[in-house]
């Protein structure tokens, strides 16, 4: 069960739109719990991440760390997708 608010967040998995292969992604760039999500800048996640890797993820990965950024800073769950329109303006290039 996804949780409604952030305080209900236990693990990464119970952020919405987070599922277990988003949750290593965030262990991988050194995040080591929810509460590190805060105050974060989404797009900058995005970027180490294809750094450690070496590959350019799909941009829904960057949808996904906004959405999940949004509801750790206190924003009411949306879907990833919500964020497209979003990410396109900012970030043409992705």
């Amino acid at each position: 069960m996804k949780a409604k608010t952030r305080s209900a967040v236990r693990t990464f998995t119970d952020i919405p739109n987070i599922g277990p292969a988003i949750a290593k992604d965030f262990v991988q760039i050194g995040i080591k719990d929810p509460v590190g999500l805060q105050g974060k800048d989404a797009f900058t996640l995005y970027k180490k991440l294809c750094t450690k890797t070496g590959t350019r993820h799909d941009p829904c990965v960057l949808d996904t760390f906004m959405a999940a950024v949004d509801f750790m800073d206190g924003a009411p769950a949306r879907p990833w997708w919500h964020y497209t329109q979003e990410r396109k303006k900012r970030f043409p290039n992705i």
